[in-house]
């Protein structure tokens, strides 16, 4: 037995053209092959209900499926859709499918997305990008830097609408206001529809009757901006912050894109940054690290008084707590680390040679001869 088309579109004899595209419409949603990828079943059931809409949308092959059956089909009509009635494939069914909605427009529409011919409004401006150099010493507490940066701003004259003061803007000539441009081309596979955005009016769908002579119908032009920065304490190089909205004016009216603002961390000469915690060397005398002093110490804050120990070996280290970096977004501090670092000149006076003999009589403290090698670590 032949195949059923009514049955297959799950409508009667005596449905109209409507109902028989309604029908067709939602069993396609269901097996589309976009929606079923790799499903073959499904597939099957696509080609099928394609094969059906493109007997019973045709009112000639209608009538002659009516009165013949499938068997009536046979003799090669090919109509519009070019459905012959032998080797039907997926190629076949998806030309049916756009060539009955609309192409891709069409195929947006039907699973939810843009409606056709609907405008795209005004395109929003590109983001700017920009790089900040920041101390130690400000990243600690915490800046705001003012910069200045080149940027297209709305047009002061036309307000950002592109058309000269007293005139409006006309449905685009070369759209009729669709905003967008269709491309038809066939191929074997059939009827191929590019749609891209109209180059006239930049899809969106209107244009000046005359042009602004400051902007030159953009909307926008460049000029120089201050802008303030607020840049939290605690930051790193890598980090970066988004300014909504201070980027580039989108052309006539376009909202305004963003302004990314990265920051780079500067050498210093005195510390070194381990995450939060910040390293200095502190570099003593032999009778200092020997009898212990008081130092005064500088810190990202200010200066400090740091009292050394009689007896400190080189290579201690000593810890400020909470004299580092802030945690991002936190209040805590990371901490100071003071490294012990001792000088043993290379040129002795007269007198610092004798007081060395000396003290090298009276050390209390010898190093045995065991003592003196020790395993490399």
């Amino acid at each position: 037995m032949g195949k059923d088309y009514y049955q297959i579109l799950g409508v009667g004899r005596d449905a109209s053209a409507d109902e028989i595209k309604k029908a067709y419409r939602k069993i396609a949603m269901q097996y589309h092959p976009d929606r079923n990828p790799g499903n073959k079943e499904a597939e099957e059931k696509f080609k099928e209900a394609a094969e059906a809409y493109a007997v019973l949308s045709d009112s000639e092959k209608r009538k002659q499926y009516d009165q013949f059956g499938e068997e009536g089909l046979k003799g090669g009509f090919s109509g519009a859709s070019g459905f012959s009635g032998f080797g039907f494939d997926l190629s076949d069914a998806l030309r049916i499918f756009m060539e009955g909605f609309g192409g891709f427009g069409g195929f947006e529409d039907f699973f939810g997305g843009r409606e056709t011919g609907r405008r795209r409004g005004p395109a929003a401006g590109s983001d700017l990008k920009i790089k900040i150099a920041l101390t130690l010493e400000e990243i600690s507490t915490g800046v705001t830097k003012k910069v200045k940066i080149k940027r297209f701003e709305t047009c002061p004259i036309c307000s950002g609408s592109g058309s000269k003061p007293g005139t409006s803007s006309v449905t685009c000539p070369v759209c009729h206001g669709s905003g967008e441009i269709r491309e038809i081309s066939r191929s074997i596979f059939g009827q191929i529809v590019n749609v891209r955005p109209c180059s006239n009016c930049g899809g969106e769908g209107r244009v000046a009757e005359h042009r602004c002579t400051q902007c030159g119908g953009e909307g926008r032009v460049q000029n120089f901006r201050e802008i303030s920065i607020k840049v939290p304490a605690g930051v790193t190089t890598g980090n970066y912050l988004t300014m909504r909205g201070e980027g580039n004016a989108g052309p006539r009216k376009g909202p305004y894109g963003d302004l990314i603002v990265f920051f780079e961390e500067k050498s210093h000469p005195y510390f070194y940054r381990n995450e939060d915690d910040i390293y200095i060397d502190l570099h003593l005398t032999p009778s200092e690290a020997v009898l212990g002093c008081d130092v005064e110490l500088p810190t990202l804050n200010g200066r400090v008084n740091l009292t050394i120990p009689p007896g400190t070996q080189p290579g201690k280290i000593l810890r400020l707590k909470g004299k580092g970096i802030p945690h991002l977004h936190h209040s805590s501090r990371g901490d100071m680390m003071v490294r012990i670092q001792v000088d043993i000149p290379d040129r002795l006076s007269a007198r610092e040679q004798e007081l060395y003999r000396e003290l090298f009589k009276t050390e209390t403290k010898k190093i045995r001869p065991e003592q003196r090698f020790a395993k490399f670590q």
